[in-house]
């Protein structure tokens, strides 16, 4: 289906459903869309976030004529211990009779994705002759919200079986460094590893319900990491709040502030309900350590970093 999500064309999911892992998944947003679908396109109405298998969704990708960037799997995660390995294999079986197709999947378990793509691959492999292995049509991803989801899902990434690989900061919770992983030593078996590291990143804030705020020293780092290694960088979205600084140098702000206040009383330490004024409207603020970030939501925050857009891809050879 199409799909509002940046560095994506279409969406595909032939599985969905999934279930909390680690601090990412708080204000999951297809685990909230699955709500409001529960009973009705294949969420089971008493428990819409089950994992399910949906195989009249597998051939999907084959008969769409033009090639696009398909993210398989958004609303769910391909390598949840409840997806059973048949499902694994047709899902990517479906993505080698597409290579016309750019496929991303993302995960939070790496440890199961490093676990059963060999075996992936040496199947496919034995029932097709001429298809090259890893598929060359297929980005492999973790996501990695905060330093500590970096080091134990990255190296997991690394030892797996893609053509090409990221990482998905989103959402940013915290500050991230991946220069040891954006220059690896070539030190993983087996000897498929090549002497590279990560060939993507995306970078991201949260929005919707409940959304937490990304210092925006966080992004100009990863991005910086990103530039010194000559590593693509896409910047997807600043998310629901933005530093009050960034807001006020916004267009659609004409009432920039000194020092963000509501009612002439500043915001020092304390968080608040009402914030600083812009173009007539008072936005809700929070301060975590000293930084003062206003909820103008996704629309108003817009994508821009240092004034300009990063939508840089990595290069994928289809094969074709």
């Amino acid at each position: 289906m199409t799909t509002k999500i940046e560095w994506t064309d279409k969406t595909w999911n032939p599985i969905t459903g999934c279930s909390p892992i680690s601090e990412g998944c708080k204000n999951c947003y297809a685990e909230r869309m699955t709500k409001r679908l529960a009973g009705r396109y294949g969420y089971p109405k008493d428990e819409p976030f089950k994992v399910v298998f949906h195989p009249d969704r597998v051939n999907k990708p084959s008969r769409w004529v033009k090639p696009r960037k398909i993210f398989a799997v958004s609303m769910g995660d391909l390598f949840h211990d409840d997806v059973q390995f048949e499902w694994q294999y047709k899902i990517f079986e479906a993505m080698a009779m597409a290579r016309h197709h750019t496929f991303m999947v993302l995960t939070k378990r790496s440890k199961n994705m490093a676990k059963v793509m060999p075996d992936i691959w040496f199947h496919l492999g034995r029932n097709y002759d001429g298809l090259n292995f890893p598929l060359p049509n297929v980005i492999g991803m973790v996501t990695a919200e905060n330093q500590k989801r970096a080091e134990e899902r990255i190296p997991d990434l690394l030892k797996s079986p893609f053509a090409v690989r990221g990482v998905s900061v989103e959402p940013m919770l915290g500050p991230v460094d991946l220069v040891p992983y954006l220059l690896t030593t070539g030190s993983f078996e087996p000897q498929w590893i090549e002497e590279r590291g990560l060939d993507w990143v995306i970078c991201g804030g949260e929005s919707g319900p409940g959304a937490r705020p990304m210092h925006p020293d966080w992004v100009v780092s990863l991005r910086d990491q990103c530039k010194a290694t000559s590593t693509p960088f896409f910047f997807k979205q600043w998310g629901e709040w933005i530093d009050w600084i960034q807001a006020s140098a916004c267009k659609w702000s004409n009432k920039t502030p000194q020092t963000p206040s509501y009612k002439g009383r500043l915001i020092g330490s304390l968080s608040d309900r009402n914030g600083p004024m812009f173009d007539g409207k008072a936005f809700a603020t929070k301060c975590i350590d000293q930084q003062i970030y206003c909820r103008v939501g996704k629309k108003k925050s817009g994508r821009l970093l240092d004034g300009k857009k990063w939508s840089q891809f990595p290069e994928v050879d289809n094969g074709l």
